[in-house]
């Protein structure tokens, strides 16, 4: 284990985590992922744990501890082989909770943020549009002013916990002639009216609800809104660091996971007398992998230890989830290659790291959008300041 981010609490950590994760989860993942519904008393197992506190403050119920131990919770967690399950719980913990926990009112933060971290109520993030992608700035969905309450109308989809949620963090436009400059943010209960959700049919992450939300005249107090008014597109863009870093560390966590098990599959494999990982050809290819799987590890440790600090590591960690899920990308396709016939069956883990795999290049940002604000950053010399 690397020793410059991680002492010796961070292993015992880790060790905790992996029981509980064999123990309470692991069990159930196939039923998950053919159902595509996780059941409802692991959200609690978690909360008890106090998993969903990690980086929260103890006023709420966590335990406000550094950063790392969001970097084990994300590497362990893709090593249950659920990208889908995984994904709910990241979703639900660093999309939803990170805007309750830094825009949020002390209401808010009592009714919202408190029982997410017990895991009594589960969250999701509404940003994307199905008329918009990445495109946050051109959303459709407005909240309209009136009296005491906003009036929202609108859709969102690729919703991660879209369909099971309790509640939602909604970005919408309050002033929508001023572009991106007149988006707010609200949290909305799911079962306030004018709230609907159809679930959608995935390549991937078969084992969470993605869903497309519609917003029909939902009524929504003026105390849900998030933080102020208009200010909720830099509060997304400043949240993108956390999320697409976790991103990156969710790719080489896979990565990882992808290698170990083919590298034991390879030396029990014979052929022609020997164990194929015996073969020159297939050892020097894992020796490729495994070196661009341990670069991007390292580099998203680097900026995991700066975003900790409280530096602003928008260029770092755009940088981290589009060389990191390329990456994850290539590793996995060759692990599979490794397998052969077996890497193709269902019995085996390939097939739906592969397919879960597949969305790291798409979420959170395409690498199309990442490279775009890599050379804003790089050529046009363009500089993204957090929210004020």
């Amino acid at each position: 284990m690397n020793n410059i981010y991680f002492t010796e609490e961070h292993n015992l950590f880790r060790k905790s985590l992996q029981h509980f994760l064999k123990k309470e989860v692991v069990p159930y993942i196939d039923t998950w992922e053919k159902t595509g519904v996780i059941d409802r008393f692991i959200w609690k197992e978690f909360g008890e744990m106090g998993f969903f506190g990690i980086n929260y403050p103890e006023a709420y119920g966590g335990m406000n501890l550094d950063l790392f131990y969001t970097v084990i919770l994300l590497e362990e967690l893709q090593k249950v082989n659920s990208g889908g399950f995984a994904a709910a719980i990241w979703a639900h913990v660093y999309l939803a909770m990170t805007h309750l926990s830094v825009e949020g009112n002390e209401d808010i933060k009592q009714r919202y943020l408190v029982p997410s971290i017990t895991g009594d109520k589960i969250g999701c993030l509404c940003v994307t549009e199905p008329f918009g992608g990445s495109d946050v700035a051109g959303m459709r969905t407005t909240a309209v002013k009136d009296g005491d309450s906003y009036i929202i109308n609108g859709s969102k989809t690729f919703i991660t916990n879209g369909v099971y949620s309790d509640y939602l963090v909604v970005a919408a436009k309050t002033n929508p002639e001023l572009g991106n400059k007149g988006v707010s943010m609200f949290v909305i209960d799911r079962d306030m009216k004018g709230v609907s959700a159809t679930k959608l049919d995935k390549l991937g992450w078969r084992a969470s609800d993605t869903g497309e939300i519609a917003f029909d005249n939902v009524k929504v107090p003026v105390g849900n809104l998030l933080g102020e008014e208009n200010k909720g597109f830099s509060y997304i863009v400043q949240h993108f660091s956390l999320e697409r870093l976790i991103m990156g560390v969710n790719a080489h966590a896979r990565a990882e996971y992808a290698l170990e098990y083919a590298l034991k599959y390879m030396s029990e494999r014979v052929a022609f007398g020997k164990t194929i990982d015996k073969f020159q050809a297939l050892r020097h290819s894992i020796a490729e992998l495994y070196a661009d799987m341990e670069i991007c590890k390292n580099y998203n440790y680097a900026v995991t230890a700066r975003l900790e600090k409280g530096d602003y590591v928008v260029k770092e960690a755009t940088i981290s989830k589009l060389k990191s899920t390329k990456m994850a990308d290539d590793v996995i396709y060759q692990c599979l290659q490794f397998l052969g016939g077996y890497g193709y069956m269902e019995d085996y883990p390939m097939a739906r790291l592969l397919r879960d795999s597949r969305l790291g290049p798409i979420g959170g940002g395409t690498s199309e959008i990442l490279r775009e604000i890599i050379s804003k950053i790089i050529i046009d010399k363009k500089e993204y300041k957090p929210a004020t």
